[in-house]
């Protein structure tokens, strides 16, 4: 197949995604709500989203998807779909719910048993996915953020919450948003857990939230790891593979013990909900330091050799984090924008643990038996280094362009100094129309591989209205790792995705 189909592939799909997608509403505001009083302090809001990608992938080497041997891979599936509603009828009580989907390709992400194919009576695991809570959570403000007597803000604030929740530490990017992200999706290891102690990046436990100063936000957690028991690993002979760390953490009862801390310099960002958002879309001035912790007692397991004895030895994983974030606009009427997010990890889950992931991975655990050279020591499909002991540094940038990049007849509010209102949309569809370039880089640095690892994404954010209504288009060169040749990467592997994005 000739390097240039996916690219037409890709182009083909963005125009047909425009026209389905259309144009988002100027008018969002606040968005669902429905105040329960005069003055809006009582209400429910709702938030509902769909992200859908288009894609074209160039797999593994040796790669199988649904049996048939598969060099390039192209493909449409749901990458979330979702719903969230919470509610504040008492100053003092929040309630939250989030359910939804993620993942569904058709090939996998359904429900087990999810549908029949075929006259054989097969069946596949494409269809039918099951829906989930992604966030349950009680919250009770003990210092709110606004006086309710005076209705005056508190320069100090206080927030307790219970429930399966999403607020993490190390970084800011631990609790990123998904409906704001710059690039097309977060690195996957900023949920260094994903799926493995936590419930799609949530936990069980209770947290604590507000600001000190009116400028250092907090959040820390204690929450009670879910249960994992991957089995650790032997040779094909059976022998126990020494200093070799799996998840595993049975036979403890331990708890998580997490927090962040981000000191904002310039405008505050809200925390009434754990999400942090990726870009602003040059309608905020936001300059934050961070640096947060995560420490997870008898996460890991690997044998050692104690005297003439084969044992288990357990590991308390710790997860160390500094990070900087800025979004500034620039450039008056013209509203242009520079988006800068860093964050350095240092992960220690015990010797020589490593994880990878594979986003809406479908190719087969299995080899194409025809196939004869070396393979990736990532697997198949489009997997990719995830996590590890070591260090991981990631940095992403991005540039709004001008506002007259795509019409001349885009309008500006002002204020009393002349300056223009940043996060006002005048009525005209080109006023919202807005290009965004971005880039990011991760260093992969982990004691299983031995040697670096680089990854590269490069793209552009089409905001029809804001990210309400948005079309992201993004080229990942991810590292090619082959086996047996002393854990060098050897170039990059292609992928190219299409994301179009609604949200309510």
């Amino acid at each position: 197949m000739k390097a240039h189909k996916p690219l037409k592939i890709i182009f083909f799909s963005m125009i047909l995604s425009q026209a389905a997608y259309g144009q988002g509403s100027e008018e969002y505001g606040s968005g669902l709500k429905i105040n329960i009083d005069q003055s809006g302090s009582k209400y429910v809001r709702f938030i509902i989203w769909n992200q859908i990608w288009t894609r074209a992938m160039e797999l593994n080497p040796g790669s199988m998807v649904n049996g048939q041997p598969t060099t390039w891979h192209y493909d449409l599936g749901i990458r979330r779909a979702r719903m969230l509603a919470y509610a504040q009828i008492n100053h003092r009580f929040l309630i939250l719910t989030h359910f939804g989907i993620n993942n569904q390709t058709f090939i996998n992400g359904g429900a087990p048993m999810g549908g029949m194919t075929g006259n054989g009576g097969t069946y596949t695991s494409g269809k039918k996915p099951g829906i989930f809570f992604h966030d349950v959570w009680n919250e009770y403000a003990v210092i709110p953020t606004e006086n309710p007597t005076t209705k005056k803000a508190n320069k100090n604030s206080l927030y307790i919450g219970t429930g399966l929740h999403y607020w993490h530490g190390v970084s800011r990017m631990t609790s990123a948003s998904t409906l704001n992200f710059m690039a097309v999706d977060a690195p996957i290891f900023n949920w260094f857990t994903i799926e493995f102690a936590d419930q799609f990046a949530r936990y069980f436990g209770a947290y604590a939230k507000g600001k000190v100063f009116d400028r250092l936000d907090y959040r820390i957690h204690i929450s009670k790891p879910f249960a994992t028991t991957l089995e650790l690993p032997r040779a094909t002979n059976g022998t126990p593979i020494l200093d070799r760390a799996v998840e595993n953490n049975s036979g403890s009862n331990s708890w998580i013990k997490s927090g962040y801390l981000m000191w904002q310099f310039l405008d505050k960002e809200s925390n009434v909900l754990p999400f942090t958002v990726g870009t602003y879309v040059g309608t905020k001035k936001v300059f934050n330091v961070g640096a947060g912790f995560q420490t997870m007692p008898n996460a890991t397991k690997h044998y050692i050799l104690r005297g003439e004895d084969t044992v288990e030895q357990s590991n308390t994983a710790n997860v160390a984090g500094v990070d900087v974030f800025l979004d500034m606009p620039f450039g008056g009427a013209s509203n242009q924008a520079i988006t800068l997010y860093s964050v350095l990890y240092n992960h220690n889950w015990g010797p020589n643990y490593y994880r990878t992931v594979g986003i809406m991975n479908e190719a087969s655990v299995l080899k194409d038996p025809n196939y004869t050279g070396p393979v990736s020591i990532n697997g198949f499909g489009n997997t990719r280094p995830l996590v590890g002991t070591g260090q991981i540094w990631y940095t992403q940038v991005g540039y709004l362009l001008p506002k007259n990049i795509l019409s001349k007849k885009q309008k500006h509010s002002f204020d009393s100094n002349g300056q223009p209102i940043l996060n006002h949309y005048p009525n005209t569809k080109a006023s919202v129309d807005r290009l965004q370039l971005f880039g990011a880089y991760t260093l992969h640095n982990l004691q299983r591989i031995g040697n670096p690892v680089h990854s590269i994404d490069l793209g552009l954010n089409y905001f029809i209205a804001g990210h309400h209504a948005k079309i992201t288009l993004q080229y990942s060169a991810r590292p090619h790792i082959p086996d047996g040749n002393g854990n060098r990467q050897e170039g990059f592997k292609s992928e190219f995705i299409l994301q179009t994005q609604v949200f309510l």
